[in-house]
This record gives C-alpha cells, structure tokens and sequence, in this order.
C-alpha cells in the first residue's frame, strides 16, 4: 500500500548529540501568512512515529485564518530515525535530548509542544530542564503518574508476536487490539491506523520501529509502584496546559488528571469521546478545542 500522506511537508534531518541521524516531518506554511505566530512541535508515543500527527499538522498549517508552522518528530529508533546501536539510549533523558538537538537544528527558540504518551513524558522533562524552549504544551493522555494496568497492556500487544500478512490484516490486528476502547472509529480509521504505525516493505506492513523497544517492557515488574514524575509536572504549572485524556483510557486515571488540575489551576481538560490509549487528535472535536487552545498562546514578546 503506498503512502498515501506525503504531501504538504519538507523533509527534513538533523543529527543528534551522540550521531545519530533523526528524522522530522516540516510543515510551513506561507511565511507572511504565519508571521507572528509560534510553530507546534509534535512528539509522538513510544512506537509511534511522524505519521501520526500528519492529519492535524495540515490542519494546523493549513488554517485559513491562523497558519503555522507545524514540526513532527520520529524519536529514535522510529519511523525514520535511525535506530540505536546502544538499546540502553531508548529512555526519556536522551530522547529530551533529541528534542532539544531538533529545535537547534530547525532554528526554533520557542514552541507550542504537543506530547502523545511518550512524547509527554519528554515534556516533563524539559520543562524541568530547559523551559526556555516551551511557550505552551497540550499533553495527549498522558501525565505524571502511569497506571500498571495500561502499561502492561502495551507490553503485551507489543509483544504478542502476531505480523500481518497484508494491509487488510493490519487494520484487523489493530482493531481486535483497540477496538473495545475506540469505539467511535469508522472502519477506514483503522486502515489510516495501520499506515501510520506500519512500514510497507515489498507490500507487505512492517511495525515501524526498533524490536528492542518493546522488548524492553518484558524486563518491567508492574506489581511494584511506578515512579511518577510530579515533580517535574509541577514545573508545567508556569505554562499555559491542556490534558487531552480518552474516554477509555487504561494508562491515565482519573484521579490522576483530577490531580493535575489541582496543582495547575489554570489547566484545560478536553475528553475524547469513545477513544482510549492514545485519542487520535484529528478526530471528532479534539482539532478545534487544539485550534481554540493555541488561538490564546504562542504570541511572540
């Protein structure tokens, strides 16, 4: 199955503090159309990659009243990045890291952050780290505290061994996966799922990342307490936030968003009906509430 997304962005790659060669999707639109407006930069879940962000950047980049610049990663080891020889440097400080070599290389001081899952958890850590980078963030059902049952989730479909032979028995895999948590999708959502998380090699779907990245979840004791990141959410408080949580989610708990809005007061919470770990954010009214969100922040000083 061809890609069928490979339009309306610049390619673009940058090397990463230790050489490796990282891959980033470049959305611009027209110079004086987005003048005055702060670029989005995109960081995707732990084997996702640039192709899931692809419907709403053009969306965000297209935007007959508000354009911008639109910025997608591929961590390491994903989508286009190459991948590590050394697996330990799949983790959150290194791959921050990454974001920040992304942003020297693309000439971008400050942006608007959108984190998916693992992407968030990088935020966490830049905003502890290096702040200055950060304008706003939306976080995409993730915060500081992960729950076991939902990790342990991921562990397993990772993990379960089962390739598709054809792009119709990937959509298939991913809804008998996710089916019973995204409840909204229409069946051609599932094929624009399956192109986004796999890779055609000789017609054939591939998962688009590095195996030692799910293999790393098997070696993870998910009876023993998770350590959580609330100190460095609290770093987020100084910044505008939005927390975009699914319907369905196993990974963010509902206490755990009710806590986030009460260390940062100021918080947005958009539900995303009938969708579980990770919402698509291009789906149902998730784009406008991202559009309404961003029309409040990333003005320049």
């Amino acid at each position: 199955m061809p890609d069928t997304d490979a339009v309306g962005f610049q390619e673009r790659f940058y090397t990463s503090a230790d050489g490796l060669r990282l891959y980033a999707r470049d959305y611009r639109p027209n110079g004086a159309a987005s003048a005055g407006r702060l670029p989005v930069i995109c960081l995707p879940g732990l084997t996702r990659n640039t192709r899931d962000f692809h419907p709403l950047a053009l969306l965000l980049s297209r935007d007959t009243t508000a354009p911008r610049r639109v910025i997608a990663l591929d961590s390491r080891g994903r989508g286009n990045s190459a991948w590590d020889e050394n697996k330990a440097n799949y983790n959150l400080a290194i791959e921050a890291g990454d974001v920040i070599a992304a942003c020297a290389a693309l000439g971008v001081e400050r942006a608007i952050f959108i984190g998916t899952s693992r992407g968030g958890l990088i935020l966490h850590l830049i905003a502890a780290t290096r702040p200055d980078l950060l304008e706003a963030v939306i976080l995409n059902d993730i915060g500081p505290v992960l729950e076991a049952e939902g990790l342990a989730r991921i562990r397993d479909y990772l993990n379960s061994g089962r390739k598709p032979g054809d792009w119709n028995e990937a959509a298939v895999i991913l809804k008998e996966n996710h089916g019973a948590s995204f409840t909204t999708l229409a069946e051609e959502d599932w094929h624009e799922m399956a192109l986004a998380l796999y890779r055609d090699i000789d017609g054939r779907p591939v998962a688009d990342f590095d195996p030692a990245i799910a293999e790393a979840l098997k070696s993870v004791d998910f009876s023993q307490p998770m350590p959580d990141l609330w100190e460095q959410f609290d770093h987020l408080s100084r910044f505008p936030l939005m927390l975009v949580r699914g319907e369905n989610t196993s990974l963010l708990s509902k206490e755990t968003a009710d806590e986030m809005a009460r260390r940062h007061p100021r918080l947005i919470l958009h539900a995303a009906d009938g969708q579980g770990h990770a919402p698509l954010l291009h789906h149902a009214g998730i784009p406008a509430a991202i559009g309404a969100f961003l029309a409040t922040c990333g003005l320049p000083d």
